[in-house]
């Protein structure tokens, strides 16, 4: 599936240079299309410098939880509901305890510290993959439920919108919630029928119900807070966890009479190595991103879907979102620019911008998230892990064009 996708990526981007030159009589095309594969070859770089400094540090951390035996408690206890939804891997397994923890940073929006969390999650999956080179049906599960992005304190997005000078912050926090629980939702079923899971079983739909009844009840509570109120708690709470997690887990490392010092060394030598295997993945899906953008393919496709709107006589004002939309699952960089520049055009409080950022929040970069955690652990063979992720993807866009409607329109 990666092959035909890197493949028809520049495919589409070849035809419409052709089109841009032969028709339109822009040369020039090349010339963005060349300068285009150069500088997302640097930007790869970069993003994997800063990656780096990440890795090391979390995987250091990470080490001192595993010796103090933090992951296989993580493990045990939610032990009852991955033996169905992921039987090929053991009760206790460490991935268990990882999977978790990436679940708990990426809905507390610390995407610093799910990413080395996650890695360390598909390595541990990797042990127990018959094909090294094909994503295994528990990969392919954990990689559609972390890239259909379930967050609930979207921390960044507020902040974006306080530094456009938004005079409520937190505006959006209970549209993203809903919106990011459709995408998950939708990823979960879209899986569970591939896969054939029994989500039906009573042990899943006892922890999915408690989990939605604490979700509601998390709504609830911080519903009835002041947007003042709800931004500070959103940011405390997120960087509390943070530290609170450090804490936790050298502390435990203490008590158990683990070497705290050595072990986080030991731990974040594995950042070198993880970052020198993921450069070449990310250069190949960067530069087929890039020249993508720079030959005008989704420009082009906006202006179909708005001109499909117009004939069809509905309201065109989510249209102006779209950028931020279809851009997220290709680049993160990307669709922040298109949300920012969203803003500053048609105003931070405007239905597109609204609609921007509760996009931005509720959806994941699906491809460099494929790319990092494939590439991390060296599977070429996707299966049906970009099939469902884009099914995630898509609910997660509808759903905050309805709800947006419903709570901006």
């Amino acid at each position: 599936m990666l092959n035909t996708l890197w493949l028809g990526f520049f495919w589409l981007a070849a035809l419409a240079a052709l089109w841009r030159w032969l028709i339109q009589g822009d040369a020039s095309v090349f010339s963005a299309l060349v300068d285009s594969l150069f500088s997302m070859a640097k930007v790869s770089v970069e993003l994997m410098m800063l990656l780096f400094g990440t890795l090391t540090l979390w995987l250091g951390f990470l080490a001192i939880a595993e010796r103090a035996g933090l992951i296989d408690l993580l493990a045990r206890l939610l032990g009852p509901l991955f033996k169905r939804l992921m039987p090929e891997v053991p009760p206790g397994h460490p991935a268990l305890g990882l999977i978790t923890l990436n679940f708990a940073a990426n809905g507390l929006g610390l995407d610093n510290a799910a990413t080395p969390i996650g890695l360390r999650a598909m390595k541990e999956l990797q042990t127990l993959n018959p094909k090294p080179d094909t994503a295994s049906n528990a990969q392919i599960l954990f990689l559609v439920l972390n890239s259909s992005s379930l967050t609930l304190l979207p921390v960044s997005i507020f902040m974006y919108r306080l530094q456009q000078g938004a005079p409520e912050p937190a505006l959006v926090f209970l549209p993203i919630l809903l919106a990011t629980t459709a995408s998950s939702v939708a990823g979960l079923l879209a899986v569970a029928i591939v896969q054939r899971l029994k989500l039906w079983d009573p042990v899943v739909l006892a922890y999915l119900g408690g989990g939605a009844l604490l979700l509601s009840s998390f709504m609830a509570l911080l519903a009835g807070l002041s947007v003042t109120a709800l931004s500070e708690l959103s940011s405390l709470m997120g960087n509390l966890t943070l530290f609170g997690l450090i804490m936790l887990f050298v502390t435990v490392g203490a008590l158990r009479k683990v070497p705290v010092y050595e072990t986080f060394v030991d731990g974040a030598k594995q950042g070198f190595n993880v970052a020198r295997d993921l450069l070449p993945y990310l250069i190949a899906m960067l530069c087929a991103i890039g020249v993508l953008r720079a030959s005008g393919v989704l420009d082009g496709l906006l202006s179909v879907i708005r001109y499909g709107v117009e004939l069809l006589g509905w309201d065109n004002r989510f249209v102006d979102a779209l950028p931020t939309a279809l851009m997220k699952p290709f680049s993160g960089s990307g669709a922040r620019a298109m949300l920012i520049e969203t803003m500053q055009t048609h105003g931070v409080d405007s239905f597109p911008a609204l609609l921007a950022a509760t996009v931005q929040g509720s959806t994941e970069t699906t491809f460099y998230v494929l790319a990092v955690y494939f590439g991390a652990v060296g599977i070429q063979r996707a299966r049906h892990a970009v099939g469902c992720a884009l099914v995630a993807d898509a609910a997660g866009i509808a759903a905050a064009i309805a709800v947006c409607y419903a709570f901006f329109a």
